[in-house]
């Protein structure tokens, strides 16, 4: 077992980790296998899908009879219509959903995460479902409003940074990765850790487990970047984030 070659001090290898990591991950494919899983998975995929249609709504409406040609010109001159309103808000939308996705979904998924941490609990660690406490909906609904602003705070910061780094061809994907990865690590963790810890203890483990959950939210990132896969990215990421918990507690408590 895995947790047998973790050592008491806290210092254990990178190649330690990151197996500890590779194996959080295919559990985590394993669990979504789960049919509870499965149904939750594809209510968070509907809610997403209605605010991003409810999104596109508003723009149509927002978008009649404004005058693109004003931008260029003083005189102005060719007001859109409903055809030109409803085209412009589905290519805003199908440009949101692309930029804004991962912000939208993780904020979504906040509502779920209990449920999909104590399925994943009730399959592999019993013990510590017993003693869990739910995070409530308003905890949860606090805590995934948070998570999407803090995705869109970082990304807005990076925003100059993404665009000066186009011409690298790579280097724009790189620093998302990165930037979300950060973001997605720590929202992750904080909801599966305040089922466990109190306010302070959870304040240390976060803190003694950036690393883990750097590379935890940048796997996640890497899945949104993906068509389909970005889907289940997610739930993949709640359920692995569950997995990491677990280990690194006994870790920690441990040291």
């Amino acid at each position: 077992m895995l947790l047998l070659l973790l050592p008491a001090d806290g210092t254990e290898p990178c190649v330690i980790r990151i197996i500890v990591m590779v194996r959080a991950f295919f559990l985590a494919l394993d669990d979504l296998g789960n049919r509870r899983v499965l149904a939750i998975l594809g209510r968070s995929l509907l809610v997403t899908l209605l605010i991003f249609v409810a999104l596109g709504v508003v723009l149509d409406f927002a978008l009649r009879g404004f005058d693109p040609c004003a931008l260029w010109s003083d005189e102005g001159g060719c007001p859109l219509g409903a055809a030109g309103s409803g085209f412009g808000a589905v290519l805003l939308t199908a440009s949101g959903l692309w930029l804004l996705f991962p912000a939208v979904a993780i904020g979504v998924i906040s509502a779920y995460m209990d449920r999909i941490v104590a399925i994943v609990e009730a399959r592999r660690y019993p013990e510590a479902l017993a003693s869990a406490r739910s995070l409530g909906v308003a905890r949860g609904a606090w805590l995934g409003l948070r998570s999407s602003g803090r995705v869109l705070l970082y990304n807005l910061i990076a925003l100059p940074f993404y665009l000066l780094l186009l011409v690298t061809g790579i280097g724009t994907v790189i620093l998302f990765v990165a930037v979300n990865g950060v973001a997605f690590g720590r929202d992750f963790g904080e909801m599966v850790a305040v089922r466990h810890l109190d306010r302070a203890s959870t304040t240390t483990w976060l803190r003694a487990t950036r690393a883990d959950r750097a590379l935890l939210g940048m796997i996640v990132t890497g899945l949104f970047l993906l068509p389909i896969v970005n889907l289940v990215a997610p739930v993949l990421g709640a359920a692995m984030a569950t997995h990491l918990f677990h280990v690194d507690r006994r870790r920690i408590t441990t040291s």
